[in-house]
């Protein structure tokens, strides 16, 4: 199960990626874009969740979608989640203890290869597909 240098780890093999902050915690991205992201729950993602809102680290991995997102957490719901918050948005929630590594890795490599500069992606075939 990952870890955040599980999270440094992945990011940092890819191509022109840094490790930034977002609002006073980690965050991982491609050029400007955040690719994920250190994301503990707040108060008003606590009073949605209730009694079953997740204890320990939370990521949040920006997705394709909202469908995707959907699909994640359909297919693995004692990983996956989302708040209120995300509504809307293409971002997953993680709790990052129980994230087995090669999905971040694939999650992670699939928004690179959205994110990142086309001339970026073009000069890394090897990244291009997942393996």
């Amino acid at each position: 199960m990952a870890t955040w240098q599980d999270v440094d780890d992945v990011v940092a093999a890819l191509p022109a990626t840094e490790r930034a902050t977002a609002y006073g915690y980690r965050a991982w991205r491609v050029k400007k874009r955040m690719l994920v992201w250190e994301r503990p729950l707040r108060r008003a993602d606590l009073d949605a969740l209730g009694p079953d809102a997740p204890q320990g680290d939370i990521l949040g991995i920006r997705t394709h979608d909202v469908d995707e997102r959907d699909e994640l957490i359909a297919a693995m719901p004692t990983v996956f989640f989302t708040t209120p918050h995300f509504d809307g948005h293409p971002a997953v929630l993680a709790r990052l203890a129980a994230l087995p590594v090669d999905i971040l890795e694939h999650l992670v490599r699939a928004e690179w290869r959205r994110a990142a500069p086309k001339k970026v992606v073009d000069a890394h075939p090897e990244l291009r597909e997942e393996p």
